[in-house]
């Protein structure tokens, strides 16, 4: 198979030459490199436009050969005019064209293309015509063609350069995956909630997030799908915003559905959600533990659907915390005393 390739196609040792391009890895690595991976970023950018500029540049090449092989197929070989670059065969056309496009040794192909001297008639050049022809192919092929590479280069550049002053660059979601590879071993695009504050912590500049950030995370308002998992997209999607400074509510959850492109995407809740609801049940267990004391009972334990939550854990809720569902609301009314509103419309209070 090997001699098959190598009579035929390339050589296998000049494809594993190919791996020497692995290299460029190392610059993603190195923080100090940010300039030479902007540029090598946006000249990647600028491909696609480069090779329309180039078809173009061709299709210009080829009507100014068809050009020339039509007025200059004959003339001495002179100056720039020898037996490689010539207009006598369309690849030779294109050979010299391309040449002239870089605008080197123009000036020997112009006197080669106007020579009058010491030839006859069917070898002999036209200075008018020559000039004419020589001249609108510099202009529109090197002058403004090849200019256009450099404008499209330069822009995506600028692109790019602008990016980077503002701290949020492609390299930045690349390191984001590279280290989500670490949490999810098993792609499966999901990680537990409690790993949350961890991955975020150990991220990179201007994603990250460092510890402690447990309330800050609850503030970007993350969907949590079933199973308290967290989806990839979602987290880099709340951290993106964050360090732009924009927000936007996620809706009712229930409107949400499943996205086509997430397996298993179900989202149940927020994490603003979740620790309003946290809060709300600390609220109600105190005013459950009051009530019971008040009745002469000191359980310090709250059952329900098998779930021990004791109250000492709990956290002191905050003033005015709002319970999201049943709208209950907790008021500091003295150090000691306080007043829980379970349903506010109907006016009962615990």
């Amino acid at each position: 198979m090997s001699d098959i390739i190598e009579n035929y196609f390339v050589s296998p040792t000049l494809l594993r030459v190919v791996r020497v391009f692995r290299v460029g890895r190392v610059l993603r690595l190195v923080k100090s490199a940010k300039g030479i991976r902007t540029l090598l970023f946006s000249l990647a950018v600028s491909l696609p436009a480069l090779i329309n500029i180039g078809l173009l540049l061709f299709l210009v090449m080829f009507i100014f050969a068809i050009f020339g092989m039509s007025f200059f197929m004959n003339v001495r070989h002179l100056y720039g005019i020898d037996d490689m670059f010539n207009f006598e065969t369309f690849g030779r056309s294109m050979i010299l064209l391309f040449q002239v496009s870089t605008s080197a040794g123009w000036d020997g192909v112009l006197a080669g293309i106007t020579n009058t001297e010491d030839c006859t008639a069917k070898n002999c050049g036209s200075a008018g015509a020559g000039v004419a022809y020589l001249v609108s192919y510099l202009v529109i092929s090197f002058l403004v063609i090849i200019n256009m590479y450099i404008a499209v280069i330069l822009e995506n550049f600028s692109q790019a350069t602008e990016d980077v002053q503002q701290g949020l660059t492609q390299d930045d979601f690349d390191m984001y995956y590279e280290l989500w590879e670490k949490y999810d071993e098993q792609a499966t695009q999901y990680i537990p909630l409690e790993r949350l504050c961890e991955f975020v912590g150990e991220l990179e500049e201007p994603l990250q997030i460092e510890e402690p950030n447990y309330y800050k995370l609850v503030s970007l308002n993350i969907p949590i799908c079933e199973g308290d998992v967290m989806h990839c997209v979602d987290i880099l999607d709340a951290l993106t915003k964050n360090f732009l400074g924009t927000t936007s509510d996620t809706g009712d959850i229930g409107d949400v559905g499943v996205a086509k492109k997430r397996p298993n995407y179900f989202p149940a809740t927020t994490t603003l959600q979740r620790q309003r609801e946290i809060v709300c049940a600390k609220v109600i267990q105190r005013a459950w533990r009051k009530h019971r004391q008040g009745m002469g009972l000191t359980d310090p334990l709250i059952v329900t659907d098998q779930t021990v939550i004791k109250v000492e854990d709990v956290d002191e809720p905050r003033d005015g915390a709002t319970d999201a569902a049943g709208g209950a609301t907790v008021t500091n009314m003295a150090d000691d005393a306080r007043t829980v509103e379970l349903y506010p419309d109907s006016g009962v209070v615990a």
